[in-house]
């Protein structure tokens, strides 16, 4: 009989990916949904559908009873909201309810795994030194607050067996935030905010899902910050996007004072319409941030994972993925 694992967030990007390798590993998958989600791309795989109730506590025990899961995997959550209360309670709260409530059913439960973000460490303000599991959290956006909340409060719960990983900035196929870069690349333009130095950090999805699924095994109770175990200079991302598609740009610096107009105004207009702002100040900043290396012995050591892909490798499949389903 195959072992359970409930995969949350199932129909976004990492969701996607996270299926696939759960898939791969002889696991039956439990995709947790929303009513709205698309789920075109996920027709063609042998997964049952979920909609959890995390607001109401009866109803999502009786799910979870239901599911009784051998693993869960939690990757639901907002990267865009309208207040940090919004971010605590979609980021935070769902989570802890999710994970207290199941560690009261307990069942078959081995293993909590949280997806959360090196957003709730925040980046170093040097070009010196690297991120590791050490470093006292420091978070510049309310979305990082929020998933440093979501850690703190998962720690609080009681007869749960949990790992926390903290993955980089992640691309790959079905990606749409990094993935706004690229389509300027194909315009022929390449824009960056200012013209300070940064050390910045990636991992491509596929490497987030088998650390994922590692966790399922290993790293009790520990929190991992996942990245391919490099760094990257300001434009390398651009660098190796161009060398891949074969393609020359016009670069240019947009001032950072500019910028920041543009994101107070979009946070103004967003605010009016009720709706929470894709651009805003604090993203700004964190896109702006010095240094974004991270640190990844830790998982090497304790769970085994080492990352597959560096971002040129990477990239290449992930470009090729893009043109071929005419996303460029």
């Amino acid at each position: 009989m195959k072992q359970r694992v409930l995969i949350t967030g199932a129909s976004g990007f990492v969701g996607y990916h996270l299926i696939e390798e759960a898939l791969h590993h002889d696991l039956e998958v439990y995709a947790a949904i929303r009513k709205s989600s698309q789920t075109d791309h996920l027709k063609h795989l042998d997964i049952n559908y979920v909609y959890l109730d995390y607001k109401n506590p009866v109803v999502l025990k009786q799910q979870l009873t239901d599911i009784n899961a051998d693993y869960i995997i939690h990757a639901a959550g907002v990267t865009s909201a309208r207040s940090q209360a919004e971010y605590n309670y979609i980021n935070a709260t769902h989570t802890y309810n999710l994970a207290s409530i199941a560690a009261k059913i307990g069942g078959n439960l081995k293993k909590f795994v949280l997806i959360g973000s090196l957003a709730a460490v925040g980046p170093l303000k040097t070009l010196t030194g690297i991120i590791t599991e050490a470093t006292p959290p420091q978070p510049v956006t309310a979305y990082g607050r929020s998933k440093l909340l979501a850690e703190e409060q998962l720690r609080t719960v009681k007869n749960l067996n949990y790992t926390i990983l903290r993955p980089t900035a992640v691309y790959g196929p079905r990606d749409t935030g990094i993935f706004i870069f690229f389509k300027q690349i194909v315009k022929g333009i390449e824009p960056y905010i200012g013209k300070a130095p940064q050390k910045l950090s990636f991992i491509y999805v596929e490497d987030v899902a088998k650390a994922a699924i590692k966790a399922l095994y290993g790293g009790d109770y520990e929190t991992f910050n996942l990245s391919d175990g490099n760094f990257y200079g300001k434009y390398e991302l651009g660098d190796i996007a161009k060398e891949v598609l074969n393609l020359k740009t016009l670069k240019f610096h947009l001032p950072v004072n500019f910028v920041k107009i543009i994101a107070v105004v979009s946070e103004k207009v967003s605010y009016l319409r009720n709706k929470a702002a894709v651009v805003n100040i604090e993203k700004i900043d964190e896109l702006m941030a010095v240094n974004w290396s991270c640190d990844n012995e830790k998982a090497k050591l304790q769970l085994g994972f080492y990352p597959k892909y560096n971002l040129q490798s990477g990239l290449a499949e992930t470009l090729t993925w893009y043109k071929a389903n005419k996303w460029l």
